[in-house]
């Protein structure tokens, strides 16, 4: 007995904003197939379909520089970052966040290194840091405007919500008088 995919599960697979934009990224990183398709149920899993690619690329931690491999993912509303150990090649999820979540955000691009550092403070307070390699300073100043997209230009200022109160109501919205209600 044969599977047979119905057309609006197909055009649903064609449409998907996020796979759409997120294998012409991987391309242009040069990311093998392999590693692409390894990581992208992780990804599947943080990201919604309708979210596009930013950015994907290889990049490692300076301040851990033997844990592994690591995969970053940057959409429009997330940043996911993927880690695969060195001896047993085993894949995790090492950050999962919306960008209006992260604070302190700010990279370095050193053109001379072929490299961009990106750091940002967690909701939990860890300050994660990343080390981007490209293969051309040009790549370098790329990824610069990238980085200034995701998180100067799209950012906005979070609003203030106010989900409840507690207390008493300002002077301006007591009534001064209170009338008993008659029901009639």
């Amino acid at each position: 007995m044969t599977h047979v995919t119905p057309l609006r599960e197909v055009v649903g697979q064609v449409m998907d904003v996020f796979s759409r934009t997120f294998l012409p990224a991987a391309a242009e990183a040069g990311l093998a197939v392999q590693t692409v398709s390894r990581h992208m149920p992780v990804f599947r899993r943080c990201v919604g379909s309708g979210d596009a690619t930013i950015l994907v690329t290889r990049c490692s931690r300076p301040d851990r520089p033997v844990t592994g491999d690591y995969l970053i993912l940057l959409t429009h509303r997330r940043l996911v970052v993927t880690q695969q150990t060195r001896l047993l090649h085993r894949l995790r999820l090492h950050l999962n966040t919306e960008l209006r979540e992260l604070s302190n955000v700010t990279w370095s691009p050193d053109p001379r290194l072929h490299s961009v550092e990106l750091a940002a403070t967690a909701i939990d307070g860890i300050r994660e840091r990343f080390l981007i390699r490209t293969s051309q300073p040009k790549r370098v100043w790329q990824l610069d405007a990238l980085l200034n997209h995701a998180f100067r230009t799209r950012l906005r200022t979070p609003r203030e919500r106010i989900v409840a109160t507690i207390g008493d109501a300002p002077a301006a919205a007591r009534p001064s008088v209170f009338r008993p209600a008659v029901v009639s």
